[in-house]
């Protein structure tokens, strides 16, 4: 009886310890907390860098063709005036007052987000 009992709390025990793992990099390793991102470092170029992620993230549903929620992407003048504006990185780091995107999608990591937020701190260049 006595050893069920060990072995009850034992499974207790690392059940509880299971439970507690918690796995949110970007809540656990904020960017401004952790090494920075490679993309990030230095100037970040609006081709190399910032293009790719809006490609893969943006561009699909805000195009001249279809232009989602009255906003067209895909140009660096519309790249910019929306990142200026302060619409694009509210949207994408799901600020409190803005649509979060992409629309029922993942948020960009933390490293894609730091290489946009960089891009537009240092000017929105085009580069």
């Amino acid at each position: 009886m006595k050893k069920i009992k060990i072995i009850l709390f034992l499974s207790f025990l690392s059940v509880s310890f299971y439970a507690c793992y918690y796995d949110k990099a970007d809540l656990l390793y904020p960017v401004g907390i952790s090494a920075p991102c490679a993309d990030s470092v230095g100037t970040v170029s609006y081709l190399q860098k910032v293009v790719p992620l809006l490609q893969n993230q943006c561009y699909g549903c805000h195009n001249a063709a279809a232009a989602s929620g009255g906003i067209v992407m895909g140009t660096y003048a519309a790249d910019k005036a929306i990142a200026t504006n302060g619409k694009l990185y509210g949207s994408i780091s799901f600020a409190a007052g803005f649509s979060a995107m992409p629309k029922g999608g993942a948020k960009m990591n933390s490293c894609q987000l730091a290489t946009i937020k960089k891009w537009i701190d240092g000017g929105a260049l085009n580069n």
